[in-house]
């Protein structure tokens, strides 16, 4: 099944995918929902993210290539930072351009994993339980902010500006990471194009290792993190990121600020 939120007379509501058009339901994925008869052609869905996250934790350095390309070891345990809530964004809406930033912003294609129900200091053999599904993420990046002052890696500020969060179009709970690759267009010219396969934590360890770390609670995105070709992005850029078996999350980065 694939699940939206999307915008339905002034109110916001969730639904599943069927055929082109998003059948809408009373309730949600998280708990108890029914059809509630109403449809809407996904050609003209006003479309949100398809879960309002309280926190979105995502994953430094956890694919094999990136990590021999760049020279890094594979890390002992999984390397995260949070993005702030102000970041999240849908597919089809716009990246801001930073108000407070003026340097290289650059894309990262990525897996989400969405948390189906609180989770506190499990296994991975019980992790499974805890997945709702799986999303398309670009985890947006000013790249010149992480090192700028050596003191103090920024690591919020440069992931948490407005739009930089940006997940969807759907959850699909279908999906099996086991046999993906994500790939990321910009202007259509191919830039990212890598195995899920070659990450060092499985989604499921990774939800294990990180409810020992801090509670998940329904909702909840990780990303799990990126391989080779992350670039820097011109403004009026459209960025797309394709999981076969997901769909396709696009965007166009620098609209200004409103």
């Amino acid at each position: 099944m694939k699940w939206l939120r999307c915008r339905d007379s002034g109110a916001d509501t969730w639904g599943w995918i069927e055929g082109d058009e998003a059948v809408l339901v009373d309730g949600s994925p998280f708990g108890e929902y029914r059809a509630n008869g109403r449809r809407l052609p996904l050609a003209s869905l006003e479309w949100l993210a398809p879960c309002q996250p309280g926190k979105m934790l995502a994953l430094w350095n956890n694919f094999a290539a990136s990590a021999a390309k760049n020279g890094w070891t594979k890390p002992a345990e999984p390397l995260w930072f949070l993005k702030s809530p102000n970041s999240f964004a849908a597919h089809q809406q716009p990246i801001p351009l930073p108000s407070g930033y003026d340097g290289r912003v650059a894309y990262e294609g990525e897996l989400a994993i969405i948390i189906s129900r609180r989770t506190r200091a499990i296994d991975a053999s019980q992790a499974k339980a805890s997945i709702l599904g799986y999303s398309c993420a670009n985890d947006v990046t000013a790249i010149e902010l992480l090192q700028r002052d050596p003191s103090f890696p920024q690591w919020s500020r440069a992931k948490g500006f407005d739009g930089f969060g940006v997940f969807g179009p759907v959850i699909d709970t279908d999906f099996d990471p086991a046999a993906g690759n994500v790939k990321t267009t910009v202007d259509g010219r191919e830039r990212q194009n890598y195995p899920l396969s070659d990450m060092f934590f499985s989604p499921e360890e990774l939800v294990a290792r990180l409810s020992h770390d801090v509670t998940l609670e329904a909702g909840d995105v990780i990303l799990c993190g990126t391989s080779l070709g992350v670039l820097p992005m011109k403004p009026g850029a459209k960025v797309e990121v394709t999981i076969e078996g997901i769909g396709t999350l696009s965007n166009v980065y620098g609209v200004a600020a409103g």
